[in-house]
């Protein structure tokens, strides 16, 4: 079926038809564009959404929790979610709304082409069609004077006054009126002829040829509609594998929270490692005589309940978690000189370089006055419970050691390319990597002599207990360390009673060179100057300290790192 031949007189349906095919075509692209906002405000609204529930910053706290990291990942696969809703979008706006407001355009176009073409052709048969009315009227009018012009020729002729010369005249009169009729006939007939072959070359050929193309437009316009329609779905269906991935990760999230991993989780963040408070020991008044001072030596002072369920993550000032060989020296000397010492007397003493016999301490980090107490708790975080502690100091040395070998690796990069560079002088000077190759030795050393420190630290946090009461933590405080100390009488590690400490001068043990400065900015210290000459007086132990002493005869610690044995 063809709307040439069945609609050939139909053209101001057509015409009509056409456009509102085109107006429906121009909704549907302004449909989809709605549409596509309404994805991208849903998509932008998810991401604020999300982006406002999402952890802020890095807790470790809550990163430990099944719970709160199912949170987090509910979160980011609904980030994830709003992206594929911002991909429908795109697509849409580009295969549905770009190709078929392009598409629209040239279909106006081409309609616009058709119906001027048909415009023209009825301009032309209406031209056709009056020339061949005035020929008409021409020899129609003619015609009529042809008529007159023969009556009047026989009127003269008949009348019996008239003159030759008059009846010759009257007939060239009517003969030539005839003549031009009969050419006005002829003219008259080519016309219709002429319009009859137009009128049916209009409405057999040209009318029906431009209606039949735009039907293939119209038909062409409803197709591409069609794929419209068509796509508006697949874009949405492309999509859902994703989604579905998406809303399958919100489900993983849920099923892989656990509840007993987060009871764990909690127990080791936040255990302190302290004992419980022993039983107090009844104190019987009635046998008329109280424990003195120096038999309660060993016994659990007093503790402020209080303090521990506030998270004040003070040790408890227990005696009772005294390693052994420490019961066994202050037990030994509960009576006699040892009572009649005053603590600050000896805490004094104590802050004196001691020379020790028969005792073997666990390390030989320097001492800390109770000036500088507050500065090194925050750095050797003995302000936190034991576990709490422990758990800080092997972080550091984590990082600690991540840093040392991105030095050591670089460091052996630079020593690589200047061996290089020494081979083979054009490719660079390799006294230029001098200054980068010292720079790295000695943020080498000082990253050591950082890790033995906390290593010393992490060593003392599992065998420390600091002792506490009520004197000593207003007088300062005094650090048993756990190792192997043999029970012995006080008099083999004091000399002279317990008066004076054995402060003999210690000889020096070899000599040593500072490879690197060395501030000695904490008590018990000795700031030292890169080259500068110093006799060793104690040798590392292990912990990564040594104590030297100055030409001026200046003495402390020094990481062993920042030092050359000669």
């Amino acid at each position: 079926m063809d709307w040439g031949t069945d609609l050939w007189d139909q053209h101001e349906a057509i015409e009509k038809h056409t456009q509102n095919g085109l107006d429906l075509v121009e909704r549907y692209v302004k449909f989809v564009k709605e549409r596509t906002e309404i994805e991208q405000n849903y998509a932008k609204q998810l991401r604020s959404l999300s982006k406002k529930y999402a952890r802020r910053g890095k807790d470790d706290q809550e990163s430990k929790f099944s719970s709160y990291q199912a949170f987090q990942d509910v979160l980011s696969e609904l980030s994830d979610y709003a992206g594929q809703r911002e991909l429908v979008a795109e697509n849409m706006t580009l295969n549905i709304c770009v190709e078929l407001t392009k598409y629209l355009h040239d279909l106006k176009q081409e309609r616009k082409t058709y119906l001027g073409d048909i415009k023209k052709a009825q301009q032309n048969l209406e031209l056709s069609l009056k020339q061949l009315e005035n020929s008409k009227k021409r020899f129609e009018k003619e015609w009529k004077e042809a008529e007159k012009a023969n009556q009047q020729s026989e009127k003269v002729e008949q009348d019996t006054n008239s003159t030759k010369a008059d009846v010759d005249k009257a007939k060239q009169q009517a003969f030539a009126r005839m003549h031009t009729a009969d050419e006005c006939k002829n003219d008259y007939a080519s016309q219709l002829q002429k319009y009859n072959r137009e009128q049916n070359q209009f409405y057999y050929a040209d009318i029906p040829t431009i209606f039949n193309k735009l039907q293939q437009l119209d038909e062409r316009r409803i197709r591409k509609l069609a794929e419209g329609y068509v796509l508006f779905a697949e874009t949405e269906k492309k999509v859902m594998p994703i989604i579905g991935k998406c809303l399958d990760g919100i489900c993983a999230a849920g099923s892989n929270t656990s509840e007993k991993q987060d009871s764990l989780a909690v127990i080791e963040m936040y255990k302190t490692g302290i004992e419980r408070p022993a039983d107090i020991e009844f104190e019987d008044y009635s046998q008329g005589a109280k424990p003195t001072a120096s038999e309660n030596t060993h016994t659990l002072p007093k503790v402020r309940i209080k303090n521990i369920f506030k998270g004040r993550h003070k040790p408890p000032p227990s005696s009772s978690i005294l390693p052994d060989h420490a019961h066994a020296i202050i037990n030994s000397h509960t009576h006699s000189k040892f009572s009649h010492i005053p603590i600050s007397y000896c805490l004094r003493s104590l802050r004196r370089p001691l020379k020790y016999k028969n005792v073997s301490m666990a390390t030989s980090r320097p001492m800390v006055s109770q000036k500088d107490h507050r500065s090194v708790v925050s750095e050797d975080y003995s302000h936190l419970p034991p576990e709490q502690r422990k758990k800080h100091l092997q972080q550091k040395i984590d990082d600690v050691s991540k840093e040392l070998q991105k030095e050591m690796d670089q460091s052996e990069a630079l020593s690589k390319m200047r061996g290089v560079y020494e081979q083979n002088p054009q490719l660079g000077d390799a006294a230029s990597l001098e200054p980068q190759i010292t720079q790295t030795s000695q943020n080498i050393g000082k990253l050591k002599g950082e890790l033995a420190k906390y290593e010393t630290w992490l060593n003392e946090a599992s065998g420390l207990t600091t002792v506490f009461n009520d004197q000593e933590t207003s007088a300062g405080y005094i650090s048993v360390l756990s190792g192997p100390v043999t029970a012995q009488p006080l008099d083999d590690v004091y000399e002279d009673g317990f008066g004076e400490f054995d402060e003999d001068v210690d000889e020096p043990v070899g000599q040593c060179t500072a490879l690197y400065n060395f501030d000695g900015s904490s008590e018990g210290t000795v700031s030292v100057q890169e080259g500068e000459q110093l006799s060793v007086m104690e040798e590392d132990q292990g912990d990564g300290w040594m104590r030297v002493r100055k030409s001026n005869g200046d003495e402390g610690y020094v990481p062993s790192s920042y030092i050359k044995i000669s």
